[in-house]
């Protein structure tokens, strides 16, 4: 049994070493070409966020236009996100305020979290509020992982979907779009 360990523990620790090199690898030198914005008619005006049902809604007007199945932080059923750190994806209204082409997953839509609620909030609590709230894919290099990912909440308390999902939702979700994240919503 002991000779067993001897063997298995280095192994483990080789492939973990290994698939954090890769992770680090992948997050600088994977380069993505984002879709085009699809024309202004097909575009969503809003979108909503129900945690507790770990689904994502794309909407223009009052018409669903599509729906996506998410991962969030581990934390992401303890509440609203209280600071940096916590492993807990924001409770609120937000705008998609920017996106990143480079990001270190696959395509990102910035969130505006901290708004001044979220700030004030921290600085009375005399902790950082966090940031880098996103709505993304995958970590670059491990597309192949697709619905997998919905096992496990695994992002630092942003809203995880697949590549092929990111990239719909990128071309459909112009900067400016309103993001209301519930706790429990539904349609």
């Amino acid at each position: 049994m002991l000779l067993r360990l001897r063997v298995l523990v280095p192994i483990v620790l080789l492939l973990a070493a290994g698939g954090f090199a890769y992770t680090k690898v992948m997050a600088r030198a994977a380069t993505v070409t984002p879709p085009d914005l699809a024309a202004k008619a097909q575009q969503a005006d809003r979108i909503v966020v129900s945690k507790a049902d770990k689904v994502m809604y794309l909407f223009r007007g009052d018409t669903i236009l599509k729906s996506y199945r998410i991962s969030m932080g581990s934390h992401w059923d303890q509440g609203h996100k209280q600071r940096e750190g916590d492993e807990r994806t924001p409770e609120g209204s937000y705008l998609i305020d920017w996106r990143n082409p480079k990001s270190s997953a696959y395509l990102s839509l910035h969130i505006s979290y901290p708004n001044a609620d979220d700030t004030e909030r921290a600085r009375q609590s005399n902790v950082s509020p966090g940031g880098n709230v996103m709505i993304h894919g995958l970590p670059n290099g491990w597309g192949m992982l697709g619905t997998l990912h919905r096992l496990i909440d695994w992002t630092d308390g942003c809203v995880g979907v697949t590549n092929e999902e990111m990239r719909e939702i990128w071309s459909l979700t112009p900067n400016g779009t309103p993001i209301a994240i519930h706790a429990r919503w539904e349609p």
